[in-house]
């Protein structure tokens, strides 16, 4: 398996994996809520606050120097990273919520009218269906939603048959947290454009896992959580093309947003201060640098291939028991490694429950995406999220305490 080599090195990086201090062994396969942090992101935080503490872009002495370079050599690292055209699209903001409700505040409020149209998925997070919610409210636009295939994908003909000269803004998750559908986002955006309309990518579920090329997808907007890829929580990003940015209202008022103020307006800078009001989150943004630096050092085609040799086994041997319901793509060319399944007659929290009591950590619940649960027919799933650091040894373990759920509430006893 890509990385087998490699793999006892690569942990020996992860903190949570030492068992003497932490008191006990973790499997952890809940990457998809939040990913593992690497030593070396949490040191790169520790050192800023330890060496180069300073409110960056604010003074003229040493410190802030220092922590402005920090910073903005940050900005640059992340724009790199996803191949935008310059560090002037890269906002910081607090994870991806944020950004998805800074394009609502920001540019669908002062853009849609009443009877246009927003066209989403059914796999969308909570966070793409009530941003739009609130702006189809305020502005008299119509929600649309673009239901799945036979095999938990966005269903093209659904979306192709939506999208109409009334769509004016497409927004998409590029990987579901749930059923791990990486829908063509390519051709989603080319469709729209064509159409006219601007496309948001939830990119929450995708950067952490497969590159992405801002260049080649030609999206408007892409949103980054960095805690669900090895960096701190409470940072995030927001890539927007800049001739679009320079054209929205700021999304927040306050301090180093502004270009003038006198005592009755005020007047802006431009991308990507506009939208950075006030004290940012400066060792965030390092460690999200960091975590991009760890990351390309292993390479993101090595990450991918093996979360996708990890999940095919772990899905092979799932599809195998008679008593799991899965969630996920059969077969599929392009698939994250985030599989949503149910054991029968058994609620997910007592799943959940019951492997925690074997120290494996999965999640239970609806994943922030009840509409697409009620579409799937189901109140709440399982979830085991792979990621890289995982080993098949772990799959394995987590297999067989699958049985152990069962045994344990008296299922399948003689």
């Amino acid at each position: 398996m890509l990385l087998d080599d490699k793999i006892v090195k690569i942990r020996e990086d992860f903190s949570y994996l030492d068992e003497q201090k932490l008191g006990r062994k973790i499997i952890y396969l809940d990457n998809a809520a939040t990913s593992q942090k690497p030593n070396c992101v949490i040191d790169a935080v520790s050192d800023y606050y330890k060496y180069q503490n300073a409110n960056p872009h604010r003074g003229a002495h040493y410190l802030t120097v220092k922590a402005t370079e920090a910073y903005e050599n940050a900005r640059s690292s992340i724009a790199k990273f996803i191949n935008a055209k310059s560090s002037d699209e890269i906002i910081f903001t607090r994870n991806t919520t944020e950004s998805l409700n800074l394009i609502a505040y920001s540019y669908a409020l002062e853009n849609l009218k009443k009877d246009d149209e927003i066209l989403i998925t059914i796999l969308e997070h909570h966070s793409n269906f009530t941003t739009w919610h609130y702006v189809a409210e305020k502005t008299g636009a119509k929600l649309k939603i673009v239901y799945l295939d036979d095999n938990f994908s966005v269903d093209m003909t659904d979306f192709e048959n939506k999208l109409t000269s009334k769509t004016k803004l497409v927004s998409v998750t590029g990987a579901s947290n749930v059923t791990s559908c990486m829908p063509d986002i390519e051709k989603i955006v080319e469709l729209s454009h064509k159409n006219g309309a601007i496309v948001v990518v939830d990119g929450a579920q995708l950067a952490p896992h497969k590159k992405v090329d801002m260049q080649k997808i030609n999206c408007d907007f892409f949103a980054i959580s960095g805690h669900k890829m090895l960096s701190p929580m409470g940072i995030g990003i927001l890539y927007g093309k800049k001739d679009i940015l320079d054209n929205m209202k700021p999304f927040m008022y306050g301090g180093e947003m502004i270009e003038y103020v006198y005592e009755d307006y005020s007047t802006f800078t431009l991308s990507p201060t506009r939208f950075e009001a006030g004290t940012m989150n400066v060792g965030g943004a390092i460690g999200l640098a960091k975590a991009i630096e760890y990351m390309e050092a292993i390479g993101m085609d090595n990450i991918y291939e093996r979360e996708r040799q990890l999940s095919e086994y772990a899905v092979s041997q799932l599809n195998k028991i008679p008593y799991i319901d899965i969630y996920y793509p059969q077969n599929a060319k392009n698939v994250g490694s985030a599989i949503a399944f149910n054991v029968k007659e058994i609620h997910p929290h007592d799943v959940a429950s019951i492997l925690d009591n074997f120290n494996i950590a999965v999640r239970s619940g609806h994943h922030c995406a009840m509409p697409l649960h009620k579409y799937l027919k189901i109140n709440a799933s399982c979830r085991a999220s792979i990621s890289f650091y995982n080993t098949k040894q772990e799959i394995d373990e987590f297999l067989t305490h699958l049985e152990d759920v069962r045994r344990t509430l008296g299922y399948g006893l003689e």
